[in-house]
């Protein structure tokens, strides 16, 4: 460690003083310790453990700029020492600079290479930065020096967690709630984690044990709602939602919980009950809850009520004219066909938002588009890829514009020809044939489907869709469909030809992971509207069970129940055509890359149309 030359050592009553200051800080009576601090400083002004002590006590009281001027005061007499830099870095870090405090945690791991602490607060940091690839090797670094550090875990594990690696963030929640077994959030978060995994049975003897422990805390009634959900006890589901909403009406997201398993499943468990009803009751309770009357305005944008959405959007812009509540407006009178309105709204957004924000981009693409300025339209889009290079949405908004301005770049992008293919799926040993494998497949996923419609913000209409993860559920058909269609996407991977410069052939890895997986079940007059998977890289549909309609269409059937390929959707009002239109063969598998638009053509039939679907991201690239 470097220390000033010019330092001062303290004296033995001063030494006393300083373990006075921390006790106090310690036992919550900052200003006592404040003063203590203060003083010590005037006696001892050259000693770095002075100054630091100060700099934590006015960093416990907010007091960030003064807290900054004591740490720089402390490092002048004790360069790179790395405790000071790591208290500097939480304080930094409570302050909002987090990036300031990633300087500084980093600089400590510099100037200490083996303080366990160093490291794993810096990962933590990189974490709440939203830099979760970075902060898994520094977790790791410092896991490495302190296995036992239960923060370690942690952060390891929620940093696994935001890039997909949904098995590894598991092994990493587990081992923080064996090291705290009494700690209920550590088994709040092991349970959301094995409701990620698919396993929801398993979750819901986390949040026992979480319960058991000690928490009480509305994440936890929310988080059990959702097990129940993917557990296929929707009745149940239900009824803690609404226990959920009558206990915490001030918890926001339990509203859009009970919203939709009302949706989903209240014709079966809750007949006559408005999916609606309780958003309503709750802003009239609590009409200043400006976060509820923004989910509030979401549902009904989702159900198709944009109107009553702008109502509510427009009360809260009356309390506070922000940037995103005029985005959200926009967004309402754009479904209303209001798009000059909304154009002069987006507009008075930009010039808030800037070139910042992909999403914002997005949607004024999506706009610009729909107004007819697809220059423009281009350009947002274009935008929002550099920001966001992964950005599904952004690249079809880009597709689209480049397509109706004939620019030959679309086809680069989206080489309907040879990235979209209907693959061969070989059956798993043990069956006597596709046919044998697929009556077992069919029989498993159908169980599954006990919603009486399709889920609200997804894009199929007249049909079922399974809850939570599809692969990663305890069941050996469901795991030997994993490992067949994952062979079946690596050898259609292996065919493609390489281009560091293309958003979609660049990515390609040596190892996948599943980001989502499901199953769809659409009855007849049943479609996909087009649509993206905005959390996909390679994203498909695997043909289970093909009604006769489309197995054996007549002339009179034409293209029913087919995927198709390249045609934005109905609400931008584009008269453009599909680029391209597969029919779909029992036990194949279509793929394309997740920014490809895609839908399928309704189907009239007695019988419904069975899928498996999910969504591929490149595991080695995640970092």
């Amino acid at each position: 460690m470097a220390t000033a030359e010019n330092a001062q050592a303290l004296a033995a009553d001063q030494a006393r003083q300083l373990e006075q200051v921390f006790a106090q800080l310690s036992a919550g009576r900052v200003p006592e310790a404040t003063g203590l601090a203060r003083a010590l400083v005037q006696g001892a002004p050259r000693s770095p453990d002075a100054h630091h002590a100060l700099a934590m006590c006015l960093g416990a009281a907010n007091q960030f700029a003064d807290a900054e001027r004591s740490f720089e005061a402390a490092l002048a007499l004790a360069p790179r020492h790395p405790m000071i830099l790591v208290n500097q870095g939480a304080t930094l870090r409570r302050a909002g600079r987090i990036e300031d405090a990633i300087r500084a945690f980093g600089a400590a791991a510099a100037a200490a290479p083996n303080f366990a602490k160093a490291w794993i607060e810096l990962a933590a940091a990189m974490v709440a930065s939203g830099k979760p690839g970075p902060a898994v090797p520094a977790a790791e670094r410092g896991l490495a020096l302190h296995p036992g550090s239960s923060l370690g875990w942690h952060v390891l594990g929620s940093a696994q967690r935001a890039l997909g690696e949904f098995e590894a963030a598991e092994v990493a929640f587990r081992r923080v709630a064996e090291i705290e077994p009494g700690n209920g959030q550590a088994w709040l978060n092991l349970g959301g984690m094995l409701r990620l995994c698919g396993r929801a049975e398993q979750a819901l003897a986390c949040y026992a044990r979480a319960e058991a422990a000690g928490a009480s805390g509305p994440e936890l009634l929310d988080a059990r709602a959702g097990a129940l959900l993917d557990a296929g006890e929707p009745a149940q589901a239900l009824a803690q939602a609404l226990q959920l909403n009558r206990r915490h009406p001030e918890f926001v997201p339990g509203y859009g919980t009970l919203g939709h398993l009302l949706w989903e499943h209240g014709a079966s468990h809750a007949p006559g009950v408005d999916p609606a009803a309780h958003f309503r009751a709750g802003l009239e309770a609590q009409p200043g809850n400006g976060p509820l009357r923004v989910a509030y305005s979401q549902f009904l944008m989702a159900a198709k009520q944009p109107e009553a959405a702008l109502e509510q959007v427009r009360r809260l812009r009356a309390d506070e004219d922000h940037p995103v509540y005029v985005s959200l407006e926009a967004n309402a009178l754009e479904a209303i066909g209001r798009t000059g309105e909304a154009g002069r709204l987006y507009a008075q957004a930009f010039k808030a938002l800037g070139d910042r924000d992909p999403v914002f981009l997005n949607v004024y693409a999506r706009h610009l588009l729909r107004a007819g300025q697809w220059d423009q339209a281009a350009k947002m889009a274009e935008a929002a890829t550099v920001l966001a290079p992964a950005n599904q949405e952004a690249w079809a908004y880009l597709a689209t514009a480049w397509r109706l301005l004939d620019d030959p770049r679309e086809h680069w992008l989206c080489a309907y020809d040879h990235l979209v293919e209907l693959v061969e799926v070989e059956p798993p040993p043990g069956y006597a044939g596709q046919d044998d494998y697929l009556a077992a497949l069919l029989a498993t996923l159908e169980p599954l489907h006990q919603a009486r419609r399709e889920p609200i913000l997804q894009t199929l209409r007249g049909g079922s869709q399974t809850p939570g993860r599809l692969f990663g559920r305890p069941d050996p058909v469901l795991a030997e469909a994993q490992a067949t269609i994952a062979r079946a996407v690596e050898r259609w991977l292996a065919r493609l030809p390489a281009d560091d410069k293309h958003p979609f052939l660049s990515r390609r890895a040596a190892s996948l992971r599943f980001s989502g997986s499901w199953s769809v079940r659409l009855w007849s007059a049943g479609s996909h509207v087009n649509h993206i998977h905005p959390e996909g890289w390679i994203s498909s549909a695997y043909y289970v069970s093909l009604p006769p309609s489309v197995r054996q269409p007549t002339q009179a059937d034409g293209d029913a129940g087919c995927i198709q390929f390249g045609q934005p959707p109905v609400e931008l009002g584009l008269d453009l055509a599909p680029r391209r239109v597969i029919r779909p063969i029992r036990g194949r598998l279509a793929l394309f890359p997740s920014y490809l638009w895609h839908g399928t053509v309704p189907f009239q039939d007695e019988q419904p149309r069975v899928t498996i679907a999910f969504d591929v991201a490149p595991r080695a690239l995640a970092r």
